[in-house]
């Protein structure tokens, strides 16, 4: 019987026909984390990596969209006896002593039913762990979960699973699109973005050296989901104040001009209709529609989903600013387009572009680049 611990990837259901994308973003995240491996296939729905240090490698590639679960696994050829041994031996090497466990057996072969094979590991398992007194649960009550899956040629015990973040692999629409960051609500929209699968342009929209530095620890969080070594972020001052809606509809106008001049098509608008009225959404849309700019709103139609993403990348310090944003009561109506085209023109005479390699200094590389610009 031949064994092997192997990565199991799994797609996320909306990316199972852009199977070779994702393929293609795991081997460039192992690549730019310095993670070896001997090899990346297809096995049916699945994505199998063979890697040096399977554990490091999960946390790498745990940061790409496009994935609904990783495990770590030890594969073996689909035979009944083998992977019920395997299975039996697994589970009681992690079981602790009172545990509940529950055995899921996921996928399908032609040699034999998964059913078959839940319920003989589970009766295995009920017989070999009286002396570690743990006992079956069910699918919502069990403090160990022993998961396998089946393909026709190999069967996957997993000795670890982890959630993965859904939505589409980075760059699979094959368009890229112009981001925005200037506060927490507009972060979650670049992120959005990414998870719907476009390649991003930023641009980071700043008042002063504090505000800077808190939009760029906070873009930190993005870059790692962006499956590049290399990038160009784009940088505008404001030097004046005023109201939010205001300063929203100016950063959309400059969002226009950068787009224009950079030939991207898209914008991604950092606003939702679910926060914003309709009316100040539609106004800000409609502006780039008279540009020929294509307008994204990536939330729209999310609630209180905006928490979980902005907790996916570690923005939980700043969930009170979100939720303070959702009680206000903001009439699009004070938006004066004299104002904005005022402050637009004001913002565009301090744009920068910073090119960036992305890693662990990120944060320092981004505030010394701008400093020695200026």
């Amino acid at each position: 019987m031949s064994e092997k611990t192997v990565l199991v990837v799994f797609p996320s259901i909306y990316s199972l026909n852009k199977i070779n994308n994702l393929a293609t973003n795991i081997s460039k995240i192992l690549k730019i984390k310095n993670q070896p491996y001997d090899n990346i296939r297809k096995n049916e729905s699945l994505i199998i990596v063979e890697a040096t240090d399977p554990v490091l490698a999960s946390s790498a590639v745990n940061l790409l969209f496009g994935i609904d679960k990783i495990a770590i696994a030890k594969e073996i050829d689909t035979d009944f006896d083998s992977a019920l041994s395997v299975i039996t031996n697994t589970a009681l090497s992690l079981l602790v002593k009172g545990e509940k466990f529950y055995v899921k057996v996921d996928g399908k072969t032609g040699k034999f039913l998964a059913k078959d094979l839940e319920i003989a590991a589970t009766t295995t398992l009920v017989d070999k762990s009286v002396t570690l007194e743990a006992r079956p649960g069910s699918e919502s009550n069990h403090d160990r979960l022993v998961y396998v899956y089946l393909t026709d040629s190999h069967v996957y015990v997993c000795i670890f699973v982890d959630r993965g973040l859904n939505g589409l692999p980075y760059g699979s629409q094959k368009e890229k699109i112009l981001c925005c960051i200037y506060d927490e609500l507009s972060a979650i929209s670049c992120l959005q973005t990414i998870k719907m699968g476009f390649e991003v342009e930023i641009l980071v929209c700043y008042r002063n050296e504090s505000d800077l530095l808190k939009l760029v620890k906070i873009l930190n969080k993005i870059l790692s989901r962006i499956i590049e070594e290399n990038i160009i972020l784009h940088t505008c001052k404001m030097n004046w104040s005023s109201g939010m809606l205001t300063t929203i509809t100016a950063i959309t106008q400059v969002m226009i001009s950068l787009a224009l001049k950079e030939k991207i098509e898209r914008v991604a608008l950092g606003i939702s209709p679910m926060i914003f009225s309709a009316s100040f959404c539609e106004l800000n849309s409609s502006l780039a529609l008279q540009s020929k700019i294509i307008p994204w709103l990536p939330l729209s139609g999310i609630d209180s989903e905006i928490f979980e993403n902005a907790k996916e990348i570690g923005l939980e310090k700043y969930i009170t600013n979100l939720e303070d944003l959702c009680k206000k009561h903001l009439n699009y109506k004070k938006v004066s387009m004299s104002e904005v085209t005022k402050y637009a023109k004001d913002m565009l005479k301090t744009l920068r572009c910073i090119p960036i390699t992305i890693g662990p200094k990120n944060i320092h590389d981004i505030i010394d680049s701008l400093k020695s610009n200026h």
